[in-house]
């Protein structure tokens, strides 16, 4: 199992290796391209290869979609229902042992878990052994659910996300029963690479509702916060009424992983907020196009 492992793994590192040397061929190609097209300056970086570059263009046509490694990481989304495992850190609160049982119901096919005194390395293990897709570990400060990891298995990607605003359903009053029906979701304001990235990751944490379905979770990104909402409908003289399941929260994405938990100093980072840099406060990563930088770019 162990040698098994290992080689998809290192097949894995491999095709996303051969992936990212023609996607930078690719995006020089795309620049001349468009630089030629709009009669504007080539870049001082294609000058010299412009001409072999130009070339290849002319010869080259928009081909078949390939799978990439993030189609790779989720080939069997909706196809299988995902297998969800949920834990906390160690020695958790009552507040927070509450909220991961809430956030079983939220996500259908989940299962919780007591950490206890268990490493990750063998939870992730365990995991993989019992074809669990997403390990959901949850963070607390004083008592308060602050931080949230998806980490999908078995390659990654492992995401963190900083929770803030946690109203809990038993703190809120005349909240509707808890559906166990597969729900609807509503995905609001991802508009760039790294928005649809996130929607990506949160999307299939969910299997594939019914069509007759009355269950909604709503994620709707406003300034690079992600409102979490969760509704019942039902139809009253031809009009809706909606009624609050609970929990609510806030998400806030503070870096992506290509990796997963038990091997997180290996793994590159695709992408990671920097809220000390000076254009930070007037620019959003998950709504605005010029928002998401590689972590190799950056650098």
């Amino acid at each position: 199992m162990l040698r098994r492992q290992a080689r998809l793994r290192k097949e894995y590192l491999y095709r996303k290796t051969v992936e990212d040397k023609f996607k930078n061929i690719q995006a020089k190609k795309d620049k001349l391209k468009r630089s030629l097209e709009e009669n504007i300056p080539i870049h001082g970086d294609l000058r010299k290869r412009a001409l072999a570059l130009q070339e290849k263009i002319e010869w080259e046509d928009e081909g078949a979609n390939t799978l990439n490694s993030q189609d790779d990481e989720y080939r069997y989304a909706g196809v299988q229902d995902p297998k969800i495992m949920i834990t906390t850190s160690r020695e958790p609160s009552s507040r927070l042992k509450m909220f991961a049982k809430e956030l079983r119901l939220i996500f259908p096919n989940s299962q919780r878990m007591n950490r206890g005194k268990y490493e990750m390395k063998q939870l992730i293990h365990a995991c993989r052994a019992n074809d669990v897709t997403d390990f959901i570990v949850i963070h607390e400060h004083r008592g308060i659910p602050s931080s949230l990891i998806i980490c999908h298995l078995p390659y990654g990607p492992t995401a963190f996300f900083q929770m803030s605003d946690v109203i809990m359903r038993h703190d809120v009053p005349d909240m509707a029963p808890m559906s166990e029906q597969y729900p609807h979701l509503i995905f609001h304001n991802f508009k760039t690479s790294l928005g649809l990235r996130t929607a990506n990751i949160l999307k299939y944490l969910f299997p594939v509702p019914k069509e007759d379905s009355r269950r909604v979770i709503t994620f709707a990104n406003h300034d690079d916060y992600i409102c979490f909402r969760h509704h019942t409908y039902k139809k009253v003289d031809k009009n809706i009424e909606l009624m609050e399941v609970g929990p609510r929260f806030q998400l806030k994405l503070y870096e992506v992983r290509l990796g997963t938990l038990d091997a997180l100093e290996a793994a590159d980072t695709e992408w990671v907020l920097r809220p000390y840099m000076n254009t930070s406060v007037k620019r959003r990563f998950l709504s605005q196009d010029d928002g998401w930088q590689l972590e190799d770019d950056i650098n």
